[in-house]
């Protein structure tokens, strides 16, 4: 077997099970397991047929297959720190909001132990009715 056809399956295979033990413990969104699964099976299809790749290349005019492939691969990784980035943006807003929350709720707990009750204090005296 060709060494890069055996690196392109078992790194495709790999991913797929990984993914689907991920999303099996819960530790992986399905909006993210979508685009891993598709970047999977894109991977393991340009392992079984690597003429797909030298033909897309060919139609680009891009003269060496492997750096269209290290271009995608750079664009990929591109895309996915810039939607980890606003992700975490938004995360950051969320945990600012709940800070905020929860510092409320504390000075409204502690307001309210520190006002005398007038409940107590009327139930033990007695009441001339």
């Amino acid at each position: 077997m060709n060494t890069n056809l055996i690196l392109g399956l078992g790194g495709s295979i790999f991913t797929l099970l990984l993914l689907f033990e991920l999303m099996r413990r819960h530790r992986l969104r399905e909006k993210y397991a979508v685009f891993w699964g598709l970047v999977a099976l894109l991977t393991l299809v340009i392992t079984i047929f690597p003429g797909l790749l030298f033909w897309v290349a060919d139609l680009i005019g891009v003269a060496v297959p492997a750096n269209l492939l290290f271009f995608l691969g750079t664009l990929l990784l591109l895309g996915v720190t810039l939607h980890l980035s606003y992700e975490m943006g938004r995360q950051e807003d969320r945990t600012r909001t709940l800070a905020e929350e929860v510092a409320l709720l504390r000075l409204e707990l502690e307001q309210a132990r520190r006002q005398p009750r007038g409940d107590d204090d009327r139930s033990s005296s007695p009441s001339d009715g």
